[in-house]
Protein backbone atom coordinates (compact mmCIF):
# COMPACT_ATOMS: atom_id res chain seq x y z
CA UNK A 1 0.00 0.00 0.00
CA UNK A 2 0.96 3.40 -0.44
CA UNK A 3 -0.16 7.00 -0.24
CA UNK A 4 0.22 9.92 2.09
CA UNK A 5 0.73 9.74 5.96
CA UNK A 6 1.25 12.65 8.49
CA UNK A 7 2.98 12.16 11.21
CA UNK A 8 2.06 13.99 14.98
CA UNK A 9 5.19 13.73 16.83
CA UNK A 10 8.71 12.85 16.07
CA UNK A 11 10.14 11.46 18.67
CA UNK A 12 11.95 7.99 18.43
CA UNK A 13 9.11 6.30 17.15
CA UNK A 14 6.97 8.63 15.11
CA UNK A 15 10.54 9.32 13.24
CA UNK A 16 11.37 5.58 12.99
CA UNK A 17 8.27 5.18 11.40
CA UNK A 18 8.56 8.14 9.14
CA UNK A 19 11.71 6.60 7.79
CA UNK A 20 10.28 3.55 7.34
CA UNK A 21 7.06 4.55 5.50
CA UNK A 22 9.11 7.27 3.23
CA UNK A 23 11.71 4.08 2.39
CA UNK A 24 8.30 2.28 1.20
CA UNK A 25 6.83 4.97 -0.80
CA UNK A 26 4.54 6.84 1.46
CA UNK A 27 4.54 10.51 0.72
CA UNK A 28 4.85 11.27 4.68
CA UNK A 29 4.43 15.32 6.53
CA UNK A 30 5.70 15.73 9.85
CA UNK A 31 4.58 18.21 12.54
CA UNK A 32 5.64 18.45 15.97
CA UNK A 33 5.48 20.58 18.94
CA UNK A 34 9.03 21.57 18.69
CA UNK A 35 9.75 22.71 15.66
CA UNK A 36 13.68 22.01 15.58
CA UNK A 37 12.26 17.88 16.32
CA UNK A 38 9.99 17.76 13.46
CA UNK A 39 13.14 19.98 11.30
CA UNK A 40 15.78 17.12 12.56
CA UNK A 41 13.57 14.48 11.82
CA UNK A 42 12.73 16.00 7.92
CA UNK A 43 16.76 15.83 8.06
CA UNK A 44 16.72 12.15 8.80
CA UNK A 45 14.68 11.55 6.00
CA UNK A 46 11.40 11.19 8.08
CA UNK A 47 9.29 12.91 5.65
CA UNK A 48 8.76 16.65 5.32
CA UNK A 49 7.51 19.32 7.22
CA UNK A 50 3.58 19.98 7.21
CA UNK A 51 3.31 23.33 5.19
CA UNK A 52 -0.35 25.30 5.14
CA UNK A 53 -2.30 24.13 1.52
CA UNK A 54 -1.23 20.76 2.13
CA UNK A 55 -3.71 18.32 0.46
CA UNK A 56 -5.34 16.03 3.55
CA UNK A 57 -3.79 12.73 4.43
CA UNK A 58 -5.29 9.43 3.85
CA UNK A 59 -3.67 8.57 7.28
CA UNK A 60 -2.94 9.88 10.70
CA UNK A 61 0.27 8.54 12.60
CA UNK A 62 0.20 10.29 16.56
CA UNK A 63 3.12 9.90 18.26
CA UNK A 64 2.77 11.33 20.98
CA UNK A 65 3.04 10.93 25.14
CA UNK A 66 0.40 8.43 26.43
CA UNK A 67 -0.72 11.40 28.25
CA UNK A 68 -2.05 13.16 25.11
CA UNK A 69 -2.83 10.55 22.70
CA UNK A 70 -6.71 10.64 23.03
CA UNK A 71 -6.77 14.49 22.46
CA UNK A 72 -4.32 14.36 19.63
CA UNK A 73 -6.67 11.33 17.74
CA UNK A 74 -9.77 13.22 18.79
CA UNK A 75 -8.95 16.96 17.54
CA UNK A 76 -7.16 14.67 13.84
CA UNK A 77 -10.31 13.22 13.37
CA UNK A 78 -12.06 16.40 13.97
CA UNK A 79 -9.27 17.91 11.60
CA UNK A 80 -8.99 15.61 8.95
CA UNK A 81 -13.29 13.57 8.09
CA UNK A 82 -11.51 11.72 5.42
CA UNK A 83 -8.42 10.12 6.92
CA UNK A 84 -7.66 6.89 9.15
CA UNK A 85 -6.00 8.02 12.45
CA UNK A 86 -4.16 5.84 14.62
CA UNK A 87 -2.10 6.39 17.80
CA UNK A 88 1.32 4.20 18.66
CA UNK A 89 0.99 4.77 22.31
CA UNK A 90 1.91 1.89 24.29
CA UNK A 91 -1.20 1.73 26.11
CA UNK A 92 -4.82 1.28 24.09
CA UNK A 93 -7.73 0.47 26.67
CA UNK A 94 -6.82 3.67 28.02
CA UNK A 95 -6.88 6.09 24.70
CA UNK A 96 -10.18 4.44 23.89
CA UNK A 97 -11.99 4.92 26.94
CA UNK A 98 -10.75 8.92 26.21
CA UNK A 99 -11.82 8.84 23.04
CA UNK A 100 -15.39 7.15 23.87
CA UNK A 101 -16.11 10.42 26.73
CA UNK A 102 -15.28 13.04 24.03
CA UNK A 103 -18.10 11.53 22.23
CA UNK A 104 -16.10 11.21 19.02
CA UNK A 105 -17.07 9.00 15.97
CA UNK A 106 -14.98 5.86 16.12
CA UNK A 107 -15.28 4.51 12.56
CA UNK A 108 -12.41 6.15 11.52
CA UNK A 109 -9.78 5.05 14.73
CA UNK A 110 -7.63 2.08 15.26
CA UNK A 111 -5.38 1.97 17.77
CA UNK A 112 -1.66 0.50 17.16
CA UNK A 113 1.17 -0.25 19.08
CA UNK A 114 4.84 -1.12 17.50
CA UNK A 115 6.51 -3.64 19.76
CA UNK A 116 9.99 -1.33 19.22
CA UNK A 117 12.09 0.86 20.91
CA UNK A 118 15.08 1.51 22.49
CA UNK A 119 16.56 2.59 25.85
CA UNK A 120 17.57 5.89 24.01
CA UNK A 121 14.86 8.41 23.34
CA UNK A 122 13.89 11.29 20.44
CA UNK A 123 14.24 12.19 17.13
CA UNK A 124 18.42 11.00 17.18
CA UNK A 125 17.92 7.41 18.05
CA UNK A 126 15.37 7.18 15.02
CA UNK A 127 16.01 4.30 13.12
CA UNK A 128 13.99 3.45 9.90
CA UNK A 129 15.09 -0.66 10.13
CA UNK A 130 13.23 -0.25 14.06
CA UNK A 131 10.19 -2.12 13.36
CA UNK A 132 11.82 -5.01 11.12
CA UNK A 133 10.55 -8.38 12.09
CA UNK A 134 8.80 -7.11 15.23
CA UNK A 135 5.23 -7.15 16.46
CA UNK A 136 2.96 -4.55 15.23
CA UNK A 137 -0.06 -4.71 17.68
CA UNK A 138 -3.48 -3.61 15.72
CA UNK A 139 -6.09 -2.89 18.57
CA UNK A 140 -9.55 -2.00 16.78
CA UNK A 141 -12.45 -1.10 18.92
CA UNK A 142 -15.69 -2.66 18.27
CA UNK A 143 -16.87 0.75 15.87
CA UNK A 144 -13.23 0.22 13.72
CA UNK A 145 -14.23 0.49 10.27
CA UNK A 146 -12.99 -2.75 8.25
CA UNK A 147 -11.30 -0.24 6.09
CA UNK A 148 -9.98 1.75 8.64
CA UNK A 149 -8.82 -1.77 10.13
CA UNK A 150 -6.97 -2.78 6.54
CA UNK A 151 -5.50 0.46 6.74
CA UNK A 152 -3.25 0.34 9.70
CA UNK A 153 -2.71 -3.20 8.99
CA UNK A 154 -0.80 -2.11 6.14
CA UNK A 155 1.01 0.57 7.67
CA UNK A 156 2.54 -2.53 9.96
CA UNK A 157 3.51 -4.86 7.51
CA UNK A 158 5.01 -1.95 5.14
CA UNK A 159 7.40 -0.80 7.80
CA UNK A 160 8.42 -4.48 7.83
CA UNK A 161 6.52 -5.39 11.15
CA UNK A 162 4.85 -8.60 11.78
CA UNK A 163 0.71 -7.02 12.15
CA UNK A 164 -1.25 -8.74 14.92
CA UNK A 165 -4.50 -8.09 15.58
CA UNK A 166 -5.37 -7.99 19.65
CA UNK A 167 -8.06 -6.39 21.38
CA UNK A 168 -7.46 -3.00 23.64
CA UNK A 169 -7.77 -4.49 26.76
CA UNK A 170 -5.84 -7.74 25.99
CA UNK A 171 -3.12 -5.76 24.67
CA UNK A 172 -2.70 -4.04 27.91
CA UNK A 173 -3.02 -6.91 30.03
CA UNK A 174 -0.26 -9.07 27.98
CA UNK A 175 2.11 -5.43 27.85
CA UNK A 176 2.06 -5.85 31.27
CA UNK A 177 3.84 -8.20 31.99
CA UNK A 178 6.08 -8.25 28.56
CA UNK A 179 6.79 -4.99 28.63
CA UNK A 180 5.67 -2.61 31.65
CA UNK A 181 6.61 -4.94 34.13
CA UNK A 182 10.67 -5.69 32.79
CA UNK A 183 11.00 -2.04 32.97
CA UNK A 184 9.90 -1.49 36.65
CA UNK A 185 12.19 -4.76 37.26
CA UNK A 186 15.16 -3.38 35.65
CA UNK A 187 14.76 -0.26 37.26
CA UNK A 188 14.79 -1.58 40.51
CA UNK A 189 17.48 -3.81 40.35
CA UNK A 190 19.60 -0.77 39.04
CA UNK A 191 18.36 1.63 41.84
CA UNK A 192 20.36 -0.92 44.17
CA UNK A 193 23.63 0.44 42.32
CA UNK A 194 23.37 3.78 43.40
CA UNK A 195 25.05 3.15 47.36
CA UNK A 196 27.34 0.54 46.47
CA UNK A 197 30.98 0.85 46.19
CA UNK A 198 32.86 2.15 43.16
CA UNK A 199 34.87 -1.29 43.63
CA UNK A 200 32.08 -3.63 43.46
CA UNK A 201 30.33 -2.24 40.71
CA UNK A 202 33.38 -2.66 39.06
CA UNK A 203 32.64 -6.42 39.27
CA UNK A 204 29.72 -5.81 37.28
CA UNK A 205 29.36 -8.62 34.45
CA UNK A 206 27.12 -9.15 31.34
CA UNK A 207 24.41 -10.80 33.54
CA UNK A 208 23.97 -7.12 35.62
CA UNK A 209 24.03 -5.25 32.08
CA UNK A 210 22.03 -7.62 30.48
CA UNK A 211 18.88 -7.22 33.69
CA UNK A 212 19.29 -3.38 33.69
CA UNK A 213 19.89 -2.20 30.22
CA UNK A 214 16.52 -0.78 29.46
CA UNK A 215 16.82 1.24 33.16
CA UNK A 216 18.65 4.17 30.97
CA UNK A 217 15.03 4.87 29.49
CA UNK A 218 13.20 8.24 29.83
CA UNK A 219 11.35 8.39 33.50
CA UNK A 220 9.12 10.87 31.94
CA UNK A 221 7.86 9.01 29.16
CA UNK A 222 7.59 5.42 31.05
CA UNK A 223 5.43 7.67 34.21
CA UNK A 224 3.31 8.24 31.59
CA UNK A 225 3.32 4.50 30.36
CA UNK A 226 2.66 3.16 33.97
CA UNK A 227 -0.09 5.57 35.01
CA UNK A 228 -1.74 5.18 32.19
CA UNK A 229 -1.83 0.87 32.46
CA UNK A 230 -2.07 1.19 36.33
CA UNK A 231 -4.59 -1.38 36.92
CA UNK A 232 -2.73 -3.92 34.58
CA UNK A 233 0.89 -3.30 35.81
CA UNK A 234 -0.50 -3.30 39.24
CA UNK A 235 -1.53 -6.89 38.99
CA UNK A 236 1.50 -8.52 37.81
CA UNK A 237 3.59 -6.73 40.90
CA UNK A 238 1.77 -7.91 42.94
CA UNK A 239 1.86 -11.25 42.08
CA UNK A 240 5.98 -10.51 41.63
CA UNK A 241 5.76 -9.78 45.12
CA UNK A 242 3.88 -12.75 46.60
CA UNK A 243 7.07 -14.17 44.96
CA UNK A 244 9.82 -12.21 46.02
CA UNK A 245 8.29 -12.45 49.61
CA UNK A 246 8.35 -16.65 49.16
CA UNK A 247 12.22 -15.87 48.44
CA UNK A 248 12.64 -13.44 50.74
CA UNK A 249 11.05 -15.79 53.24
CA UNK A 250 13.07 -18.78 52.38
CA UNK A 251 16.35 -17.17 52.77
CA UNK A 252 15.13 -15.95 56.50
CA UNK A 253 14.96 -19.77 56.98
CA UNK A 254 18.13 -20.26 55.95
CA UNK A 255 19.67 -17.23 57.54
CA UNK A 256 18.43 -18.94 60.67
CA UNK A 257 19.16 -22.57 60.00
CA UNK A 258 22.24 -22.48 57.29
CA UNK A 259 23.15 -26.42 57.59
CA UNK A 260 19.74 -27.84 58.87
CA UNK A 261 16.31 -28.43 56.57
CA UNK A 262 15.09 -25.15 57.09
CA UNK A 263 11.83 -26.24 56.13
CA UNK A 264 12.15 -26.76 52.72
CA UNK A 265 13.61 -23.45 51.88
CA UNK A 266 15.76 -24.65 49.41
CA UNK A 267 13.19 -26.14 47.35
CA UNK A 268 11.50 -22.54 47.44
CA UNK A 269 14.48 -21.18 45.71
CA UNK A 270 15.02 -23.93 43.67
CA UNK A 271 11.58 -23.98 42.18
CA UNK A 272 12.05 -19.99 42.06
CA UNK A 273 14.57 -20.24 38.93
CA UNK A 274 13.08 -23.57 37.60
CA UNK A 275 10.06 -21.13 37.07
CA UNK A 276 12.45 -18.31 35.66
CA UNK A 277 13.76 -21.18 33.08
CA UNK A 278 10.08 -22.13 31.76
CA UNK A 279 9.34 -18.25 31.58
CA UNK A 280 12.55 -18.10 29.39
CA UNK A 281 11.97 -21.00 27.41
CA UNK A 282 8.45 -19.48 25.73
CA UNK A 283 10.47 -15.93 24.58
CA UNK A 284 10.36 -16.25 21.09
CA UNK A 285 13.40 -16.61 18.67
CA UNK A 286 14.55 -14.57 15.67
CA UNK A 287 11.73 -13.54 13.71
CA UNK A 288 9.38 -14.16 16.37
CA UNK A 289 9.73 -18.10 15.98
CA UNK A 290 10.12 -20.98 18.49
CA UNK A 291 12.60 -20.04 20.76
CA UNK A 292 16.25 -21.36 20.17
CA UNK A 293 18.65 -22.67 22.56
CA UNK A 294 21.43 -21.57 20.62
CA UNK A 295 25.37 -23.04 21.25
CA UNK A 296 28.13 -20.20 21.88
CA UNK A 297 31.84 -19.51 20.91
CA UNK A 298 33.90 -17.39 22.79
CA UNK A 299 36.59 -15.29 21.34
CA UNK A 300 39.49 -13.42 22.69
CA UNK A 301 39.37 -10.02 20.45
CA UNK A 302 42.07 -7.23 21.37
CA UNK A 303 41.27 -4.06 22.07
CA UNK A 304 41.85 -2.57 18.90
CA UNK A 305 40.48 -0.74 15.79
CA UNK A 306 39.38 -3.00 13.15
CA UNK A 307 39.76 -6.55 15.16
CA UNK A 308 35.37 -7.08 15.51
CA UNK A 309 35.54 -6.45 11.76
CA UNK A 310 38.35 -9.05 11.69
CA UNK A 311 36.40 -11.37 13.61
CA UNK A 312 33.02 -10.82 11.62
CA UNK A 313 34.51 -11.60 8.76
CA UNK A 314 36.17 -14.58 9.32
CA UNK A 315 32.99 -15.98 10.73
CA UNK A 316 31.33 -15.48 7.45
CA UNK A 317 33.79 -16.62 5.84
CA UNK A 318 33.48 -20.07 7.87
CA UNK A 319 30.19 -20.21 6.14
CA UNK A 320 28.20 -20.38 9.60
CA UNK A 321 25.65 -17.18 10.31
CA UNK A 322 25.68 -15.57 13.34
CA UNK A 323 22.39 -15.73 14.87
CA UNK A 324 22.88 -13.60 18.01
CA UNK A 325 25.92 -11.53 19.83
CA UNK A 326 27.19 -10.62 23.35
CA UNK A 327 30.31 -8.61 24.10
CA UNK A 328 32.33 -8.42 27.68
CA UNK A 329 35.16 -6.18 28.22
CA UNK A 330 38.18 -8.23 30.25
CA UNK A 331 38.33 -5.99 33.35
CA UNK A 332 41.80 -4.51 33.47
CA UNK A 333 42.80 -6.26 30.15
CA UNK A 334 43.35 -4.88 26.64
CA UNK A 335 40.77 -7.40 25.20
CA UNK A 336 37.54 -8.35 25.27
CA UNK A 337 35.19 -11.24 25.03
CA UNK A 338 32.83 -12.00 22.12
CA UNK A 339 30.34 -14.51 23.21
CA UNK A 340 28.83 -15.57 19.07
CA UNK A 341 26.01 -17.63 19.30
CA UNK A 342 25.15 -20.06 16.81
CA UNK A 343 22.72 -23.06 15.91
CA UNK A 344 23.14 -26.25 17.64
CA UNK A 345 25.82 -28.19 15.75
CA UNK A 346 27.65 -25.21 14.62
CA UNK A 347 29.59 -24.25 17.61
CA UNK A 348 32.18 -27.00 16.90
CA UNK A 349 33.09 -26.13 13.46
CA UNK A 350 33.30 -22.42 14.13
CA UNK A 351 35.32 -22.36 16.53
CA UNK A 352 37.54 -24.77 14.69
CA UNK A 353 37.53 -21.97 11.79
CA UNK A 354 38.15 -19.00 14.19
CA UNK A 355 41.54 -20.90 15.46
CA UNK A 356 42.76 -21.88 12.36
CA UNK A 357 42.63 -18.16 11.31
CA UNK A 358 44.86 -17.25 14.30
CA UNK A 359 41.81 -16.54 17.12
CA UNK A 360 42.25 -17.79 20.86
CA UNK A 361 38.89 -19.25 22.20
CA UNK A 362 38.01 -19.03 25.71
CA UNK A 363 37.11 -22.09 27.50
Amino acid sequence: MSGSVHLVGTGLIGASLGIALTRAGYAVTLADQSPTSAALAQDLGAGRVRVEGDPDPDVVVVATPPDVSAAVVADALARWPSAVVTDVASVKGAVLRELRAFGVDLGRYVGSHPMAGRERSGVVAARGDLFEGRAFVVAPSPESSPRAVATVKALGSDVGATVIVVDPEAHDAAVAVVSHLPQVAASLVAARLEDVPDNAVALAGPGLRDVTRIAASDPQLWTQILAANAPAVRDVLVALRDDLDAVVGALDALVETPTGPAGGARAVLARAVAAGNAGQARIPGKHGGAHTAYESVVVLVPDAPGELGRLFADVGAAGVNLEDLRLEHGLGQPFGLAEILVVPGAATRLGAALEERGWRLHG
